[in-house]
């Protein structure tokens, strides 16, 4: 099944950890953010500008990234956002809990058990 195909409610649980994920990596400002999760997904999930930043900002209200304003360069001053230590311990937690659903579904939707 092409990727082109799943649905965004499958994709949208995911969100604040895919953000957090690439920030990991380093500071980014918005559409560096955009950018990377398309080239992460191999072309396959464009992130929405609106979804972003409705990501940012309850990623930044809990403290898991900061904001920054970048120094001006050819344009506009960028705002940049910092993963913070709360944020690494989140995404951690995110990533378990992730891995713990892909089995749950996985045995449920491709075989589950004999007496299931």
């Amino acid at each position: 099944m092409p990727f082109e195909n799943i649905s965004s409610n499958l994709i949208r649980g995911n969100i604040d950890a895919f953000i957090l994920k690439v920030l990991q990596e380093q500071d980014r400002y918005g559409y560096e953010i955009i950018k990377s999760i398309l080239r992460k997904s191999g072309n396959a999930y464009e992130l929405k500008e609106p979804s972003l930043y409705t990501s940012l900002k309850r990623l930044e209200k809990e403290h898991y990234i900061q904001s920054y304003w970048g120094d001006e360069s050819l344009g506009a001053r960028r705002k940049y956002y910092h993963i913070t230590s709360d944020g690494i311990e989140y995404l951690h937690r995110a990533i378990l809990q992730w891995q713990s659903a892909q089995k749950i579904i996985s045995k449920v939707l491709m075989g589950g058990t004999k007496n299931g």
